[in-house]
Formats: structure tokens, C-alpha cells, sequence
């Protein structure tokens, strides 16, 4: 599943500018359209979940002093650790990993953060129904 994500000849169609891909990225924003931001159909990410907005500062904070504040990507390895220590759900015990799920299967502004969010990035704290969350996202595929 990695490999389709990462090219492949689907990911070498879009390159010459696929009639499918092309239509959906003519409607995407331009600088994001190149990443596939807003126009997949599936997301592989982690993330951690807490029910209290100081408790997701806090791992969020871990993560700046480790990584973001010197402009480095967040390792899936150290983020699982912390998702381990601060997460409230249940994924937690695999590291924060949610797999790869489509489009629609989450609900409002996680699915809008994991859908938009840089492969390789992490987000910034934000909140849903279910409380606090940050999300590491791992991949995209159509």
C-alpha cells in the first residue's frame, strides 16, 4: 500500500498531468495541488487525543522542543511514543495509528486536518467533537 502512496504508475500519471488527476487539481488550490492536498481519497496518519486542551499543549510542546522549533519533521517512531504517553484513545496503544481510512469515514474538522495536512508534517493542535487532537499525517492515495 506505501508504494502506491509514494509513486508508482499512478503517482507517474499524475506527473504527465492525468485527465483524472488533472480535472481534480485544476479545482485544488495551486501551490497545494502538487502535494494532492484536498484531492485524495485516502489518509494514513497518526495521531493523539486528549480530552483536556492543556493536556494536548503538552504533548504538543514535546513535540516543538524535539522537532518543530528547529523546523524538522516529527519521526513516526517518536511521534507513536508520545501519542503512547499523552493519547486518550484507544490507538494510543499502537502509537496514535489510525491506518489508512477514506474520505468520510471522520468526522468534520479531523477529517478536514487530515486531508490537509502535508504528508510528513504534523498539525497543530485542534479541536473536534471528541476533544483535542494532533495529527501526523503518513501518506495519501487515491
Amino acid at each position: 500500500m506505501g508504494k502506491d502512496a509514494k509513486g508508482g504508475g499512478k503517482g507517474k500519471g499524475k506527473q504527465a498531468g492525468g485527465s483524472e488527476d488533472g480535472g481534480a487539481k485544476g479545482k485544488g488550490k495551486a501551490g497545494k495541488a502538487a502535494d494532492g492536498l484536498g484531492t485524495c481519497t485516502y489518509v494514513k496518519a497518526r495521531h493523539i487525543l486528549c480530552e483536556k486542551q492543556g493536556k494536548i499543549n503538552e504533548a504538543y510542546k514535546k513535540l516543538q522542543d524535539g522537532w518543530l522549533s528547529n523546523g524538522d519533521k516529527v519521526p513516526p517512531a517518536e511521534f507513536a511514543k508520545i501519542a503512547a504517553e499523552y493519547s486518550e484513545c484507544p490507538s494510543a496503544k499502537k502509537g496514535g495509528d489510525l491506518g489508512w481510512f477514506p474520505r468520510g469515514k471522520m468526522a468534520g474538522p479531523f477529517q478536514e486536518v487530515a486531508f490537509n495536512t502535508v504528508v510528513g508534517a504534523t498539525s497543530p493542535p485542534f479541536k473536534s467533537t471528541h476533544g483535542y487532537h494532533i495529527i501526523l499525517s503518513e501518506g495519501r492515495k487515491n
